[in-house]
């Protein structure tokens, strides 16, 4: 089931590449705009892990081209990965409110979206292009999920959807990502160009 669903998403976002993507090219990109602030369990995890939270020699090179294998890498990871954790709040795992770890067997979704960026990166992706941003739900909360930054637009790995999105496809309203010059900085997301993200509910 798992490698179906992969190849499924893997072919879903081939096509809506081939298919020439959003109507309008821009939309296809979240436009960020001015630094803000960094997200306090990102901040405490970059204390912890240093080394992966450095800037990569030649960031900044621009977006990833994206090929049919790549896809279905990507693909095939996000699906794994949501696949191998279990759901877990922090303050039920470690009884705090906010903690950002890589998980073992469970944890929430800013730690699956660290996983990810992780996997994908072993796997040859640029740091530069795999960035953790904060989403709000239609509810309000606030979600983290990983952005893949390509030449073609902006996809979303999300714990809660086994596909690999663009993401105007998705439920949330941005808020914040991290920098692709420096994953220590977060830069914040234009509200402007992010209308109405999608009526999709959930």
């Amino acid at each position: 089931m798992q490698g179906a669903r992969a190849i499924g998403a893997g072919l879903a976002v081939v096509l809506w590449v081939l298919t020439g993507g959003s109507a309008r090219a821009d939309a296809r990109f979240m436009t960020v705009g001015a630094a803000t602030t960094v997200p306090i369990g990102h901040h405490l995890f970059c204390i912890e892990n240093a080394a992966d939270c450095v800037s990569e020699p030649g960031a900044a090179s621009g977006p990833l081209k994206l090929d049919v294998a790549l896809v279905t890498k990507v693909a095939a990871i996000n699906t794994a990965t949501n696949a191998a954790i279990r759901p877990m709040s922090d303050a039920r795992q470690f009884g705090v409110e906010e903690r950002w770890s890589y998980p073992d067997g469970k944890g929430d979704c800013e730690d699956y979206a660290l996983l990810k960026r992780r996997e994908l990166h072993a796997a040859g992706i640029p740091l530069e292009d795999l960035l953790i941003t904060v989403v709000r739900k239609t509810n309000g909360e606030s979600h983290a999920v990983l952005t893949l930054h390509t030449t073609v637009g902006d996809f979303v790995l999300d714990n809660l959807d086994w596909r690999v999105k663009p993401w105007r496809q998705t439920p949330y309203t941005f808020v914040k990502r991290q920098s692709a010059r420096d994953p220590r900085d977060w830069l914040s997301i234009n509200a402007a160009a992010d209308v109405a993200t999608s009526a999709v509910g959930r």
